[in-house]
């Protein structure tokens, strides 16, 4: 048989299929489309991590399972900050604090907003209160419900501040409250005194656009009816802050600069005292 007539008939094909445009060539698979990270993790840098390393095995070992618990919760993007935080000698909302056993323990439970006004309550509270902070940007109420065993630890508290919101504009309103109400109860059974704070604005120019503006505001309307059906006072920081988002709040961002913490952390410190009180 000759095989010539084939073997050319293919070299022919072959260059058409070659020459032919850009439509009639055979499509590659598509790669699977895949959802943006929300946020992006932050760099490890080795040498950080190796003087981290040193820096934790020298503490005492209480801090020692502090740092543990750090490790264990912040996560990829805001472990990285706080090693370096460390190793620069520097305050962070994480610090490990030593109980004055004549004083009140205050948790702080919340987003980046709270681990921002952190360092101005405890300044405010000096002398009056140990205030701690969550061991982590506590996020949703999703993570709420499956996290709060590990931010009460084991310790008894006198005063709870705490807030969900921001991490919450997408949820179901329904979903919102429900979740709500199952953190609250499980607050009110460790018997401290409850204080809730409303969720800060969202800014008007954000990226997210109007509807999660709006959203802030139907949530905050959800939580303050679940507080006042059970008696719990309202830390009003939406209300509070708002005439003053020209000159604290970040451009186009949720966030605040130092001024704005400095006056969340003051009104922040006086909702404390007067449950204290």
């Amino acid at each position: 048989m000759n095989r010539r007539p084939i073997a050319l008939l293919a070299a022919v094909l072959i260059a058409l299929l070659a020459a032919a445009p850009a439509w009639a060539q055979p499509k590659a698979a598509k790669a699977p489309a895949t959802r943006p990270a929300v946020r992006k993790t932050a760099p490890e840098d080795p040498v950080v991590a190796r003087k981290y390393a040193d820096l934790v095995a020298a503490l005492p070992a209480d801090e020692q399972a502090w740092e543990r618990t750090l490790q264990e919760n912040l996560g990829s993007f805001y472990l990285p900050i706080h090693k370096r935080t460390r190793v620069q000698g520097r305050s962070s909302c994480w610090d490990f604090v030593r109980d004055d056993p004549k004083l009140p323990r205050v948790l702080l439970i919340g987003d980046s907003i709270s681990g921002g006004y952190t360092l101005g309550v405890r300044k405010a509270l000096a002398g009056k209160a140990n205030v701690h902070k969550a061991p982590e940007n506590c996020g949703p109420t999703a993570n709420g419900i499956k996290k709060l065993d590990i931010w009460l630890g084991k310790g008894k508290w006198d005063v709870i501040h705490f807030n969900f919101g921001l991490h919450d504009s997408r949820t179901p309103k329904a979903d919102y409250e429900k979740r709500l109400r199952e953190i609250l109860a499980r607050l009110q059974k460790t018997g401290a005194k409850i204080v809730w704070a409303s969720t800060t604005p969202r800014p008007a120019d954000g990226k997210e656009g109007p509807v999660l503006v709006q959203a802030v505001v139907e949530r905050n309307a959800v939580a303050a009816a679940v507080m006042q059906e059970n008696h719990i006072p309202v830390n009003d920081l939406f209300t509070f802050i708002t005439p003053h988002l020209k000159q604290t709040q970040r451009p186009g961002d949720v966030h605040f600069n130092s001024e704005g913490y400095a006056l969340l952390g003051k009104q922040v410190a006086e909702a404390i005292e007067a449950a204290m009180k």
